[in-house]
């Protein structure tokens, strides 16, 4: 199917029909009229398998009768892991060099760069503090202090490359003041200081289970583990110590208590007085032998990277719900335990995958190809992404700010939304757009559903018009010159889209100028339509 450019709405007498027409959205939709080339949005590289994540997700298409779709366009491709891996796109430059590179190794080496990049870092971060809910107000309650002391540290473990064992450690373990010892603060970010609400915390973060589900027995079992956690303010403005408390433990209702642990396998705890029943914890769940560890971690950087779980939600890992590849979940496992819990490891393993690299356009119409990764999973960039990126192929700023009295704050204007580290300072776009809330750490903590509100927003709001119209770095670009029209549209295209413009949509454009559009508006209206193209606003 086709899109045309309409209704670009804004004062001056600006609003109008357009009668240009950009095929962005045909492969989108994974089909496209009789007749209507579409963008490359597919190669001729080999499809077949190139590791043994591709042996295990081919083996089961095959067993489901079902092909898989070919390998994704350089174009397509640069794209893609530039959002995956850093949330931002490339430049014009950056696309354009890498489109025009013949070297054979280039896809694995770009990979290698992007994941050392600072961009990552500041995406992958922000990954984090929406599951461990890194938020100041209501209802999470952490405080100014206590998020940029936990952003601060979740970073500094992102950029270090921490293995994943030793970060989860480090929390389930910690002592101390909130704004000294920032991993306490992930007994703080749980909304009651119960102990069954932190084991639901610690199982829907590590486990990826919402232990809604289980028994009470289980439940009760798991929450003895968290019994003896105090929390004791200080004399600083809103700073607490977390710490086993001692004195409790020695009481002989927390002796009660602790002979009703149990794992949540089953397994009887052993846990004795004066000693932190946390620890006892993180020994069992931590062991290279449980599954239910290193199972979750290694589901969840798949759907962060693919969309889809392989357990999916990645949240809710239950018998019943069970993965659609088994053996694609085991492996992973196995790789993450073996790399001794490196994470940006299993991200490149994945990365380099023909499955990871495989066209968004499904060579068939049964929904099992999809939630069996025979193509990659198209969705919506999400808020704090869309607006960096329209922030950064603009050169314009954004304003992020929080009107609640703790804390009354506004951001410089060069921050980026995905570095910043608390959920309450926010905007109009990061609502309206769905940011994570992080009350839960759930995945539905977040939207990415396309609405009419966020559609009219892109199409016809003065927010995003002068974006357009303003933004130093698309100026110099929507001034039409007939010396310079083919290079300024093949720019604004590497610019937004990442990839070259067809020959078709190079006459396209140039039909709607000579329609009598007038030169001076026809590239600021064809950055307006590139910018509303389902091409732009999903991942694909």
């Amino acid at each position: 199917m086709r899109v045309a450019l309409s209704n670009y709405a804004g004062t001056n007498n600006m609003n109008r029909c357009l009668v240009v027409v950009v095929i962005v959205a045909a492969a989108l939709a994974g089909t496209a009229e009789a007749g209507s080339p579409v963008p490359p949005f597919e190669s001729d590289a080999d499809p077949t398998a190139q590791s043994r994540i591709d042996e295990l997700v081919v083996g089961r298409l095959k067993q489901l009768g079902i092909e898989p779709a070919k390998v994704c366009s350089d174009g397509v491709f640069v794209r893609r892991v530039y959002l995956d891996v850093t949330g931002t796109l490339p430049t014009a430059d950056e696309a354009q060099q890498f489109l025009n590179d013949s070297d054979p190794a280039k896809r694995r080496k770009l990979i290698d760069r992007l994941l050392g990049r600072e961009e990552c870092v500041d995406y992958w971060t922000m990954k984090w503090c929406d599951l461990l809910r890194v938020k100041s107000e209501f209802p999470i309650n952490l405080w100014p202090n206590a998020v940029q002391a936990y952003h601060r540290w979740i970073r500094t473990c992102v950029k270090e490359n921490v293995p994943y064992d030793r970060f989860v450690r480090e929390m389930l373990t910690a002592s101390g003041s909130n704004f000294r010892k920032p991993q306490v603060n992930f007994y703080r970010a749980v909304q009651s200081r119960e102990p069954q609400a932190i084991a639901q915390a610690v199982a829907l973060s590590f486990m990826g289970v919402r232990p809604e589900s289980w028994s009470k027995e289980k439940w009760t079992g798991t929450a003895a583990f968290f019994s003896q956690i105090a929390f004791k303010p200080t004399g600083e403005w809103k700073e607490e110590i977390v710490l086993f408390d001692l004195e409790q433990a020695a009481t002989e209702a927390a002796a009660k208590t602790l002979q009703t642990g149990k794992f949540p396998d089953g397994k009887p705890a052993e846990l004795s007085p004066g000693k932190d029943p946390r620890e006892a914890f993180a020994n069992w769940l931590l062991a290279p032998k449980n599954p239910s560890f290193a199972r979750n971690i290694a589901n969840r950087v798949w759907f962060w990277l693919l969309g889809r779980g392989i357990v999916h939600p990645p949240d809710d890992i239950r018998p019943d719900n069970p993965p659609v590849n088994p053996e694609l979940l085991a492996f992973l496992e196995q790789e993450l335990v073996a790399s001794q819990y490196d994470l940006k490891h299993l991200c490149r393993l994945i990365l380099n995958s023909t499955t990871y690299q495989r066209s968004h356009v499904s060579p068939t119409e049964d929904s099992k190809g999809e939630t069996n990764f025979a193509c990659y999973p198209v969705r919506r960039l999400e808020a704090e992404v869309m607006i960096d990126v329209l922030c950064q192929i603009t050169d314009t700023r954004e304003q992020y700010s929080s009107i609640i009295p703790e804390p009354y704050t506004f951001m410089p204007e060069d921050q980026r939304s995905v570095a910043m580290a608390d959920a309450s300072i926010t905007s109009p776009f990061l609502e309206k757009f769905g940011r994570a809330s992080r009350d839960t750490g759930l995945v539905s903590d977040r939207s990415n559903r396309t609405t009419a509100a966020q559609r009219l927003h892109m199409l016809n709001s003065s927010h995003i018009r002068r974006k357009i119209e303003g933004g130093p770095k698309i100026q110099p670009l929507i001034h039409w010159t007939r010396e310079k029209n083919a290079e300024s549209i093949t720019e604004l295209y590497l610019m937004i889209l990442s990839r070259f413009p067809t020959e078709e949509e190079l006459e396209s454009v140039k039909a709607y100028r000579d329609a009598g559009s007038g030169t001076g508006r026809v590239l600021r209206d064809l950055a307006w339509a590139l910018i509303n193209s389902p091409e732009f606003s999903f991942r694909h």
